[in-house]
């Protein structure tokens, strides 16, 4: 359950909150899912779809935030948003931030010494940038008694300059940046290809697509279950529209085959979905809708 202030939610014997860095409106759905969006979707079901998803101008609506679990024995953060002082030169929209993620952290009863673990779905800018702050011009681990954990191929990937192709420009920087301080601080863990389970209560699943090895991650705690979908969604429209691809999925095919294997996963039943960018609580249900699916907020 969870309330509407507080945004948090129990999944078994686990507590996980939202800390939202940002919203972010007025962006034009057909620049957000260029080739794939059809105007007439909107007109059609405007009046049965769940409220919060578009602006008074039609516009998309998006969130930027981490996942905050607790449980008995430890604190961990699934994805860290976008950071403050990021150097992005191909990406001005999210480059030099200010903005109090620490205070909302804190605010969630967190401090930054006390986080256990980060888990990281995959390494795109709005995921990794708060693993590092700048302090006196050099970049260090912001949750330094932290283990950060990401998919081996991820890293492989975006420590390379050939990861680097046009979806990926907006990311240029990032792995500089927000991840290799941490690993040359000996603090990184990899998950290889397969995933698997970590800390017995959560799984990383392969999800890839969006990125070149992004993982979902399930959380299973007391016979409930809940999972963080990573970006195989970026707003709810896609849960309506599976085939439709954001302007970052950077291998096209694999993400809608990604998508669609989360909806029937999750579809009709007690699976909390708990996003990375959807507006609102950013979490809900998935249910079938005849041959599609539809989306609730809790």
């Amino acid at each position: 359950m969870t309330t509407e202030i507080s945004k948090v939610y129990q999944v078994g014997d686990v507590t996980v909150t939202r800390v939202t860095e940002m919203m972010l409106g007025g962006i034009p759905p057909e620049v957000y899912f260029p080739g794939s969006w059809d105007r007439m979707f909107l007109e059609e079901n405007r009046d049965s779809l769940p409220s919060g998803l578009i602006d008074g101008n039609s516009q998309l609506i998006v969130s930027i935030g981490t996942w905050v679990v607790k449980t008995t024995n430890h604190t961990i953060l699934i994805d860290t948003a976008t950071g403050n002082d990021k150097n992005l030169p191909l990406n001005p929209d999210l480059a030099n931030l200010q903005l109090p993620y620490l205070k909302r952290l804190k605010e969630a009863g967190v401090t930054p010494e006390e986080v256990d673990y980060v888990l990281l779905t995959h390494l795109h800018v709005d995921h990794v940038g708060w693993n590092t702050k700048l302090v006196d011009g050099k970049w260090v681990p912001t949750f330094p008694n932290a283990k950060y954990v990401f998919p081996l191929a991820e890293q492989e990937y975006y420590s390379s300059e050939a990861s680097h192709n046009k979806a990926n420009e907006v990311n240029f920087n990032v792995y500089e940046e927000s991840v290799l301080p941490v690993v040359e601080a000996g603090l990184t863990q990899t998950i290889g290809p397969e995933g698997g389970h970590f800390l017995e209560i959560f799984k990383f699943i392969p999800t890839p697509g969006h990125s070149i090895g992004q993982m979902s991650i399930s959380l299973k705690s007391d016979g409930e279950e809940a999972l963080f979908g990573a970006d195989v969604m970026h707003h709810p429209f896609q849960v309506f529209n599976p085939d439709w691809n954001s302007m970052y999925c950077e291998f096209t095919d694999l993400a809608r085959i990604s998508r669609l294997r989360v909806l029937e996963y999750i579809a009709d039943r007690p699976v909390i979905y708990f996003s990375t960018h959807f507006p609102e609580s950013a979490a809900g249900y998935v249910t079938r809708n005849g041959d599609s699916y539809k989306w609730d907020f809790i």
